[in-house]
């Protein structure tokens, strides 16, 4: 098993295998109790659920070296994205909010290039997070995907000016389908599929007018594709292989997915350090499998120096 292995990125902090054990058992999602009782059962190991808090405790001076490491000056994609979670705040639990920008270098590695824990869900924390991954050493961003959040694009582009923002067209099609009867969803989403499948940006605009004659009803739930057709659309931009990897933010909801699995344990955390904790160790446990480049990043990178020739660095 990976957690038995000495090669962890904890394995720096903690004084034997035991230690690295434990630490690699909580990094996939264990509790305090349920790592106790595993290395008791499996190994004959007394441990208990204090010691093992104060052994993960130890990885705190590397995510705080990881938080402020450099970073590459340009990222050709990154992608951001919120998690929610409870914490314990001034003798209450709060709704806080876990920012994760995921990148992919220009090697086509992915890349954690940051989790900050804040309040609630805003355009204007999201500046600060931008604003941090600049400070790092981030110059440039080619294109950056989002969700739907309102004035995401704006916060992005006062940080990053020259970056491109593609608004996650699986989010809008949520959004636009969610007051849809049952009976006429699936041939409602198959048209609606003619508009972001299009060839161009002039057929999907097309498309879409079709669909406010098709479907009349539905027209109210058609308008924010019109309203926010500028966020939506510069995928219609680039080669099919890039659209593939920016239409959509499923890059960072398939590491959320991940980090869902890991915390599920945890209804509320003591604090937020301890939540930020808990995401690193799942981030840098999760982060050891991408040992490959992205699918087809040759090509894409290929069409990347073509498309942004001033910007692309290797």
């Amino acid at each position: 098993s990976s957690v038995l292995e000495m090669d962890a990125p904890w394995c720096d902090v903690v004084e034997n295998q035991t230690e690295a054990m434990a630490i690699g058992l909580y990094a996939k999602g264990m509790t305090t109790r349920d790592v106790v009782n595993y290395l008791k059962t499996i190994h004959g190991i007394e441990l208990t659920q204090p010691s093992v808090s104060a052994i993960t405790d130890k990885v705190y001076p590397l995510v705080k070296e990881w938080q402020s490491r450099p970073l590459s000056s340009c990222y050709p994609l990154v992608y951001l994205d919120g998690l929610y979670f409870k914490v314990r705040e001034a003798g209450k639990i709060a709704s806080k909010v876990a920012y994760i920008a995921l990148g992919v270098n220009q090697y086509g590695q992915k890349e954690v290039l940051g989790i900050w824990i804040s309040t609630s869900e805003g355009a204007k924390f999201w500046m600060h997070v931008l604003n941090d991954i600049k400070n790092r050493g981030t110059e440039d961003i080619l294109v950056a995907c989002v969700d739907g959040l309102k004035g995401f694009p704006d916060a992005i582009k006062a940080i990053y000016p020259a970056a491109e923002v593609q608004t996650c067209i699986v989010h809008q099609v949520r959004h636009t389908i969610t007051f849809v009867p049952h009976k006429d969803k699936k041939r409602f989403c198959d048209d609606l599929k003619g508009v972001y499948a299009a060839m161009s940006e002039d057929a999907a605009f097309r498309a879409l007018k079709d669909m406010y004659e098709r479907w009349p009803q539905y027209q109210s739930y058609l308008k924010s594709w019109e309203m926010r057709w500028a966020e939506l659309t510069p995928f219609f931009e680039y080669p099919t292989p890039i659209r593939r990897m920016i239409y959509t933010t499923n890059a960072v909801e398939n590491l959320n997915r991940q980090f869902r699995k890991v915390t599920k344990t945890t209804t509320v955390f003591p604090h937020d350090d301890a939540l930020l904790k808990l995401l690193w160790l799942a981030q840098a446990d999760i982060a050891r499998s991408w040992t490959f480049a992205v699918r087809n990043w040759g090509e894409i990178m290929a069409q990347l120096t073509i498309l942004f020739p001033d910007r692309v660095q290797f």
